[in-house]
């Protein structure tokens, strides 16, 4: 219900979850932080100036929005998203938290599979002030945020 996703689509996440990587997006693979039965956690290709490395949790999956979303899918989701926070908190040393997931055109949703976006926060940091880096971050620029994640995430499972 509520769909937008255009005939013949992509999806961006669903070959992050099969093992793929995107063509916008070469070596993502290597920015996945943790990968469960029903949810996969990696660090964002796209980034705020002041609040590098945030990470992406989808549903393994392909569900467009919170109103296709079934509740074991949610449920797994948004316990990593739980965990994802906790380990951004160790592996960064930030200051807080932003949990943010988007549906439809008018809520700024612009990938159509179910995600949400878990930034680290530092005092003073003005996230909703500011707008997202132009360019994707290559995976190199994101391995090292997901190698300072993946060891908090171990020692929890």
């Amino acid at each position: 219900m509520f769909n937008h996703e255009p005939d013949g689509y992509a999806c961006p996440f669903c070959r992050l979850v099969a093992g793929g990587d995107d063509p916008r997006d070469p070596g993502a693979q290597r920015a996945v932080v943790h990968r469960g039965e029903l949810a996969t956690a990696v660090i964002s290709p796209r980034w705020w100036p002041k609040n590098p490395g945030h990470v992406l949790v989808v549903p393994n999956a392909h569900h467009e929005n919170l109103y296709d979303l079934p509740a074991r899918d949610g449920h797994a989701v948004h316990d990593l998203v739980r965990e994802i926070a906790i380990a951004l908190k160790k592996g960064y040393g930030c200051d807080g938290t932003s949990v943010r997931q988007h549906n439809e055109p008018a809520g700024n949703q612009d990938v159509w599979h179910y995600h949400v976006h878990v930034l680290p926060r530092y005092d003073g940091d003005d996230l909703y002030r500011a707008r997202p880096l132009p360019d994707f971050m290559t995976a190199e620029h994101r391995e090292p945020y997901a190698a300072r994640l993946r060891p908090h995430l171990e020692s929890r499972a």
